[in-house]
């Protein structure tokens, strides 16, 4: 049974989305949390049902090639709208795979997981000339995810936003890689924000965020935030 709380921010009724933070190739996870939300979906039925990823599918898990293999398959149950978001290890692993990416870029990325993604393909860190068998719809996919993602009264992103710009002027690199000022804002926000990015040990729920990166590659769960109307409930793996 979902525990449900009243929420920051509301949604239209008849919508409900299901939000999952950073799998970070956690794929056994992200499988398991997808069949407890068929499930869930299946017991509630409703209107219109939207699954949002928040990003993060890559670099330090043991599997980061079958998750995004799991992401192009078909949603956890059929009509479902899938959203995928774009974190900032995505970012880190389309950088460096570039053939023009410079040594530092390419470090960068090793020296935050992405080592554990290729090695998911079978590939050597130390040897870059195998890179180029990254599947191309993998990188097809990477490439196509969205930053950003907004409904009723919340806004999607991986990291979350500049509090202070508003929400159709925020810059991608804030979306994907903010901590401060966003998590520690006082004032106004144009919405809450639903966002992944910095692991906490359970869900944060702030007046003007929600926070769901409870570190599953750290030992943690996955999450899913389920929100619907003024309520707010969690299912994890």
């Amino acid at each position: 049974m979902l525990t449900e709380f009243l929420a920051p921010a509301r949604l239209p009724h008849g919508q409900r989305i299901y939000a999952i933070g950073d799998p970070h190739g956690c794929v056994g996870r992200l499988e398991a949390l997808h069949d407890r939300i068929a499930e869930h979906l299946l017991d509630h039925p409703v209107e219109r049902a939207t699954l949002i990823h928040l990003g993060d599918y890559v670099d330090r898990g043991p599997d980061s090639a079958a998750v995004i293999d799991l992401l192009l398959g078909p949603p956890p149950l059929h009509g479902m709208q899938v959203v995928n978001l774009v974190g900032n290890h995505e970012q880190m692993m389309l950088a460096a795979l570039s053939p023009t990416a410079p040594d530092a870029v390419l470090d960068f990325w090793l020296d935050n997981g992405g080592g554990a993604t290729l090695e998911s393909y079978g590939l050597s860190p130390r040897d870059p000339t195998g890179w180029a068998a990254v599947p191309d719809d993998h990188l097809a996919f990477l490439r196509g995810c969205r930053a950003s993602h907004a409904a009723g009264g919340y806004f999607f992103a991986h990291a979350g936003i500049r509090p202070d710009v508003p929400l159709a002027a925020q810059d991608v690199m804030d979306l994907t890689w903010i901590r401060e000022p966003f998590l520690s804002w006082r004032g106004p926000v144009p919405a809450v924000v639903v966002h992944g990015h910095t692991p906490c040990k359970a869900p944060e729920i702030r007046g003007h965020r929600i926070g769901i990166d409870t570190g599953a590659v750290f030992g943690g769960d996955l999450t899913c935030a389920v929100l619907q109307d003024d309520r707010i409930g969690f299912l994890m793996a």
